[in-house]
């Protein structure tokens, strides 16, 4: 009764976990809008009144530019609407070059006017480069090739890399807000000045961060002079706006709890590369995946925690269940697997250890600091079992060792390995 009544709790804690994250998306997604735009609490958009802008892009080696800056682009008639994507070459100051890092200021101001005199202008900074541990090179058994993998290298120290790609969003909408009900991560973005008797919001830019991908950075050496830049401008509505600034922030938030650059891309992948309403289908199936992942594991665990007899069950099975885990978790951790799947692989190898103990009826008795091992013994059937368990593994050892054995092969020639 206890046992329905805990699954009973979990299910429910479920539920309403799924239907508060609804209403967080719902309140995310939806804005307010002003209900009678005549009214001073009103804050109306800026682009309404289609003047001519210009998009500015600059380079600094501090985010104020003090020190001086560089135009690396403009886009004399920008059109709001219309997407694009422009490759330039940026040249690295000798700064930059030496571990150093470098920003982009991104203005949208008024056509024909300098933006560092324009007082209707909005910009942003962001990096154009980030700190990453170097890609590790890794050599062939054979032939002795050295290759650049997507593993760190045993140099702990990070070094400067290129960010190849900048997108940027502005939101198209005439979107009219309240100032009674204006959402505070829209608010940090938002540039009001009076018009006359109306508030008026300048454009909405955003700097899409999590666009910035690991595959995308390029290491930054003495020799690197000039490096490509892709610029990429789109429109963005209102709603996916407040999704991106959230999952930013989120990113973000890792990063300070330690989540390297590589963790925090597996994160951004999510988003990036999957379709809002295909990613929502996805929260769905991994939020039930993960609810029957539990009651699997909780089950798992009762059933062993039961079990007093290993009668009809192979204790070789459970053997070697154990060893693979062990040998998958050892590999991830070599790897410098993201804690997303390493955590979850070290729980699984704690309990496939825990599994092996209870089938082979392994006492730990401590003297002092050194373990002594006692190994229970096995009643008529459960000799039985192994006799037929012995022979099963027999006739499976007959497919297991060439397929091993070809593995093997096969990786001493084609796969290479770290220095």
């Amino acid at each position: 009764m206890w046992k329905t009544s805990f699954t009973t709790l979990i299910v429910g804690v479920f539920v309403v976990y799924v239907l508060h994250t609804c209403w967080v998306m719902y309140g995310i997604v939806y804005t307010k809008p002003c209900e009678n735009p005549k009214f001073e609490n009103c804050l109306k958009p800026y682009l309404a009144g289609k003047t001519r802008l210009q998009l500015s892009i600059y380079t600094a080696l501090r985010p104020n530019a003090d020190g001086g800056h560089t135009l690396i682009h403009k886009e004399e008639d920008f059109d709001v609407e219309s997407k694009f994507e422009r490759i330039v070459n940026v040249s690295l100051p000798k700064k930059t070059r030496k571990n150093g890092t470098l920003y982009a200021m991104v203005f949208v101001h008024q056509a024909g006017i300098s933006p560092w005199q324009d007082p209707r202008q909005v910009h942003l900074v962001t990096q154009l480069t980030t700190y990453m541990i170097p890609k590790a090179l890794e050599v062939s058994l054979i032939s002795g090739e050295e290759t650049t993998t997507g593993g760190d290298s045993a140099v702990d120290r990070p070094v400067s890399h290129w960010r190849s790609r900048l997108t940027l969003n502005v939101v198209s909408e005439d979107f009219v807000f309240d100032r009674d009900f204006l959402p505070s991560d829209v608010h940090r973005y938002l540039k009001v000045f009076q018009n006359g008797k109306k508030m008026v919001y300048l454009p909405l830019l955003f700097v899409d961060e999590l666009s910035n991908r690991v595959k995308d950075l390029m290491e930054i050496n003495s020799t690197s002079i000039e490096l490509p830049l892709t610029i990429s401008y789109d429109t963005i509505s209102l709603g996916k706006l407040r999704f991106w600034i959230h999952m930013q922030d989120a990113v973000y938030s890792l990063q300070q709890f330690g989540f390297t650059e590589k963790d925090a891309d597996e994160i951004k992948g999510i988003f990036v590369d999957t379709n809002l309403y295909l990613l929502a289908l996805t929260f769905f199936v991994a939020a039930f995946h993960l609810l029957f992942d539990f009651l699997a594991f909780k089950n798992d665990i009762s059933f062993w925690k039961q079990k007093k007899s290993m009668v009809g069950m192979s204790s070789k099975a459970v053997l070697w269940r154990c060893f693979s885990t062990i040998v998958i978790f050892m590999y991830l951790f070599d790897e410098q697997t993201s804690l997303l799947v390493l955590i979850p692989a070290g729980i699984g190898s704690l309990i496939e250890v825990w599994k092996v103990k209870k089938a082979f009826k392994i006492q730990i008795i401590w003297k002092g600091v050194r373990p002594t091992f006692i190994f229970g013994k096995s009643d008529e059937s459960e000799r039985r079992t192994e006799e037929y368990d012995t022979l099963a593994m027999k006739y499976l050892s007959y497919l297991l060792y060439p397929m091993c054995i070809g593995g093997a092969v096969y990786a001493l020639v084609f796969l290479r390995y770290k220095r």
